[in-house]
């Protein structure tokens, strides 16, 4: 009777188990068990891509997980933004995102909405620089606007792409002066420089990044930078409030985001992760050398400045007549 009575009970327990094991769901393996990807929406040699591999190579020891980075060019950012946004939130998929992140849905049909994303840390900015060839006659920008209000709609500025953070930086001078340039978009940084090299467009506006040894070796003349404070690669180079035109500051911002859903655990770890990465003094000066300052903010600073930032792209972006697609 007795052995009837305990072979029973072992088989209450083991159903018991089994309805709670059901009940409550499969349990989660351990995050990070496979391989973890981050996208870099702009193509190899940029910021952008330059922090995807930084923060991948960092922290792969650290979670002991490879981490790639996959480079998802085209459509000002659109492609690789759109591919994160769609990815499964479990952790595996994340993006290294540019201030574009902010802007696109206010100007095309970008594939995704911000809030398809969820913070995990802002990165840090770098400033656009508005230069022109020496030859171009145009010696600061106060030139500029002179000469933009006595031939309106004629000088002419080239900028890596419609709705580009460089582009807008040219709309809030603009407005702040009321003058007004005309734009030419290019597929790139670089071909939006050397078109300002070559003099087919009267000046460029592109992000800092790339641009110091022409401006050094005098292929090109910069004439202001839109940071907050001046660059210190370039000691003579005014900011816009410098040069007598305030609230205009615009800089080429880069976060980390992850798919929205994506467990709350997850993103805390991230955080904290890359906080540890991008506070190491030789990530720091790396950083610089390529022209982008760090300045870490976790996941409830970003949410905060996203929320700041939205309506006020958004709301550029339409005093600049800049039409949705």
């Amino acid at each position: 009777m007795m052995r009837r009575v305990c072979e029973w009970l072992s088989v209450a327990a083991v159903t018991a188990v089994m309805v709670l094991t059901v009940g409550s769901g499969p349990v989660r393996a351990e995050w990070p068990e496979r391989t973890i990807t981050i996208i870099a929406h702009f193509a190899p040699g940029g910021s952008n891509d330059l922090l995807a591999r930084l923060i991948a190579s960092e922290l792969g020891p650290v979670l002991k997980q490879t981490v790639i980075v996959e480079n998802r060019p085209g459509a000002n950012g659109n492609i690789g933004l759109s591919a994160a946004a769609r990815a499964t939130p479990d952790g595996y998929t994340l993006v290294v995102a540019s201030g574009v992140v902010l802007i696109n849905p206010s100007i095309r049909k970008s594939g995704y909405e911000v809030k398809d994303f969820a913070p995990v840390a802002y990165l840090g900015a770098s400033p656009n620089v508005i230069l022109t060839r020496p030859a171009s006659g145009i010696t600061s920008v106060q030139d500029l606007i002179a000469k933009a209000k006595a031939e309106p709609g004629k000088i002419t500025f080239s900028s890596p792409g419609v709705g580009s953070v460089s582009q807008l930086a040219v709309e809030l001078l603009e407005l702040r002066t009321n003058t007004k340039l005309v734009h030419v978009p290019y597929s790139g940084a670089a071909p939006a420089a050397q078109a300002a090299i070559a003099g087919t467009t009267d000046v460029g506006s592109v992000n800092v990044a790339g641009l110091i040894g022409f401006i050094k070796s005098g292929a090109l003349k910069a004439l202001v930078q839109t940071g907050q404070a001046r660059w210190p690669d370039l000691p003579d180079v005014p900011t816009m409030e410098q040069a007598g035109i305030p609230n205009a500051v615009v800089e080429t911002t880069q976060m980390l985001l992850a798919p929205a859903g994506t467990p709350q655990p997850i993103i805390d770890r991230l955080a904290k992760e890359v906080l540890a990465i991008m506070n190491k003094p030789d990530v720091r000066e790396r950083m610089l050398t390529a022209s982008f300052a760090v300045q870490f903010e976790g996941p409830d600073q970003l949410r905060a400045r996203i929320a700041r930032e939205v309506p006020m792209w958004k709301e550029l972006v339409e005093r600049a007549g800049l039409k949705a697609e």
